[in-house]
């Protein structure tokens, strides 16, 4: 059985505070793109992991979607999987695309060996794998408050602009991203923030990451002045990045910068 795991991008990300236990309270929109990834799941005689395309660091053992199989394996008798994952989305992006792969497999043994979990019930195994797992049991456009896993629906359509999305050929880590903010609580929360027109984003939606992050990487500054150079109305890092997107009115053809890969969505 195959399976067709989607990336996401932040619309807006506000680091609010520094929790007791580490971790930030933030508040973003989650909003589904359409790169993907393809994941497969067949029975086998043992349990195995491979991929292929965009290479995945660490362990097989480390792996989301191996961990998510042992968590439901304690409540389910699930019979051994061989797991391939071929793998489109770009790692350390700020696009989801490990998280994605983590809820779409929880979906996907779901139907396949009919355990009949409802989505409530997939969001609080997929809670357990990562932050912003749970968000793509839904897929659907959410505010995010809490470590990203207090998920409220927002109307949120983008379906008549056209999201051109650039990954330069730099990573950013996640601690890296919050060494470099002060969080503090903003005057307008994005949901209310979210509700402008998208053309009115530009002067007041923002991600709280890109100040430090842009210093430290300025080619990831550079992609988004291009895009706003481009004709892009709203332009953003995604998450704690490095990629960033655009939001353009009409389609773009061409895209004159040096660019590790470029998406259009």
């Amino acid at each position: 059985m195959i399976i067709f795991p989607n990336a996401k991008i932040n619309i807006g990300l506000n680091v609010i505070n520094r929790r007791e236990d580490g971790y930030h309270n933030l508040e973003t929109i989650f909003y589904p793109i359409k790169i993907n990834d393809v994941l497969e799941v067949i029975e086998a005689g043992e349990l195995s992991f491979e991929s292929a395309g965009l290479e995945i660091p660490g362990r097989m053992e480390d792996n989301l979607c191996v961990k998510g199989y042992h968590l439901l394996k304690k409540d389910f008798d699930l019979p051994p999987v061989k797991i391939f994952l071929y793998k489109h989305i770009p790692i350390g992006a700020g696009l989801g695309g490990g998280s994605a792969d983590a809820a779409f497999f929880i979906r996907l043994l779901n139907q396949k060996f009919n355990l009949g979990l409802t989505d409530e019930q997939m969001n609080g195994y997929a809670r357990q794998l990562g932050a912003d797992c749970a968000f793509f049991i839904q897929n659907k456009p959410v505010f995010a408050q809490g470590i990203g896993d207090e998920l409220e629906p927002v109307d949120l359509d983008l379906s008549k602009y056209k999201l051109v999305l650039v990954k330069p050929p730099v990573h950013v880590s996640t601690a890296e991203a919050y060494r470099g903010v002060g969080p503090s609580v903003p005057e307008h929360s994005l949901k209310e923030l979210i509700q402008l027109p998208v053309a009115e984003w530009k002067n007041h939606v923002k991600n709280d990451f890109e100040q430090s992050v842009f210093k430290n990487h300025p080619v990831i500054r550079g992609v988004k002045a291009a895009l706003y150079e481009a004709g892009a109305i709203y332009a953003s890092m995604s998450g704690s990045g490095a990629a960033v997107f655009g939001v353009f009115e009409e389609k773009i053809s061409d895209f004159g910068i040096g660019i590790s890969d470029l998406f259009i969505v």
